[in-house]
C-alpha cells in the first residue's frame, strides 16, 4: 500500500504557516492552533508538527489523529465577508438531520474555501448574520475579549415594569452566569406589543431571550439589527445577502485587531450593489 499523502484536486499553492492556513479554514484562532502544536496534537504527513512549520493543501494534516480533508481548501490570500438577512425558520448549521432549511443553503457557492459564520442566530431569530472565508477573522469577531456589540430589536408581550427594566440593566442570573444589557431603549409599539432595542457584548446561546424570561417577560419577536459597526441594511430583504463594502470590511478588521495583510477576494459586483435572494421552490 502506498504511503504517499493523498493529493487534493485543487492546486497546493505556496507553503503557508500552519497556524495561518488552519485558522483560514475556520478551525480556530492562530493562538489556539499554536496551543495544539505545543500540546503535540497536530501532525503533518505523520510527524509531529512544530511551531514555524509551513504547509500546503497537499499535506496530510491531522488533529488528535483525525485527518483534515475538506477544511484544507481554504486560501488565506483571499478574504471575503457577506451580510445575510436571516429569516425565521432557518438553522445556523451546515446540515440538519431532520431536513430543515439552513442558512448555508442560501449562500453563494465557493470553490476553494468555505463560509464560516460569525456567531449564530437561533431558529426563531431573524436579522443580520455575517459570514466570512477567513476563519481567523470569524474567531476574533466572536471572542469575548474584543467585546464587540450586538444590537437587537425585541418585541415583548405586555407592559414592562420599572423593576423588570432595572433588573435586565443591572444583571440577572442565568444558568451559565450573570448577564445584563449594556444599553436598552424603548422603540415604540401599540396594544400588547412593545419594542425595545437592546445591546450586549456577549454571544451566549439564546441570551437575549433568556434574560427577558428571567424577569417574567415573553419575547414574541427578536431581530439582530447590528453586529459591531455593521448594521442590517434596510434594503436587504430576508433571505438575501450581499458582499461587505470596503468600508465595512475595514471596520470589521479594526474591531478584530487585524490588518489588511492579506488581500480581499474580488467582490461579486464592483459597479453596483447586487442583492442575492434564494428562490423558493
Amino acid at each position: 500500500m502506498s504511503t504517499k499523502p493523498r493529493q487534493l484536486k485543487t492546486p497546493a499553492g505556496p507553503p503557508e504557516r500552519i497556524q495561518k492556513l488552519l485558522a483560514a479554514a475556520g478551525l480556530g484562532s492562530r493562538r489556539e492552533i499554536e496551543g495544539w502544536i505545543k500540546a503535540k496534537r497536530l501532525t503533518i504527513n505523520g510527524r509531529t508538527a512544530q511551531l514555524g512549520d509551513r504547509i500546503t493543501t497537499a499535506d496530510r494534516i491531522a488533529v488528535d489523529g483525525r485527518v483534515l480533508k475538506m477544511l484544507m481548501h481554504a486560501r488565506p490570500d483571499e478574504r471575503r465577508v457577506i451580510l445575510y438577512h436571516k429569516p425565521e425558520g432557518e438553522l445556523t448549521t451546515r446540515k440538519d438531520p431532520e431536513g430543515r432549511p439552513t442558512v448555508f443553503e442560501s449562500l453563494p457557492r465557493l470553490r476553494r474555501s468555505r463560509w464560516v459564520s460569525v456567531g449564530r442566530l437561533d431558529t426563531n431569530t431573524s436579522g443580520l448574520l455575517l459570514f466570512t472565508t477567513d476563519g481567523e477573522l470569524a474567531n476574533r469577531l466572536m471572542h469575548p475579549s474584543h467585546e464587540i456589540e450586538r444590537e437587537y430589536a425585541v418585541r415583548v408581550l405586555g407592559k414592562i415594569t420599572d423593576q423588570q427594566l432595572a433588573a435586565v440593566k443591572t444583571g440577572v442570573r442565568l444558568d451559565d452566569g450573570m448577564a445584563k444589557f449594556d444599553a436598552i431603549q424603548e422603540a415604540g409599539g401599540e396594544g400588547a406589543n412593545h419594542w425595545y432595542h437592546v445591546t450586549l457584548k456577549e454571544g451566549r446561546n439564546r441570551e437575549v431571550r433568556r434574560m427577558w424570561e428571567a424577569v417574567g417577560v415573553t419575547v414574541s419577536r427578536l431581530i439582530r439589527i447590528r453586529y459591531g459597526a455593521i448594521s442590517l441594511p434596510r434594503q436587504l430583504p430576508r433571505g438575501a445577502w450581499r458582499d461587505a463594502t470596503e468600508t465595512e470590511l475595514a471596520e470589521l478588521l479594526t474591531a478584530a485587531g487585524m490588518s489588511a495583510e492579506t488581500k480581499a477576494a474580488a467582490p461579486v459586483s464592483t459597479n453596483r450593489r447586487r442583492l442575492h435572494v434564494r428562490r423558493k421552490t
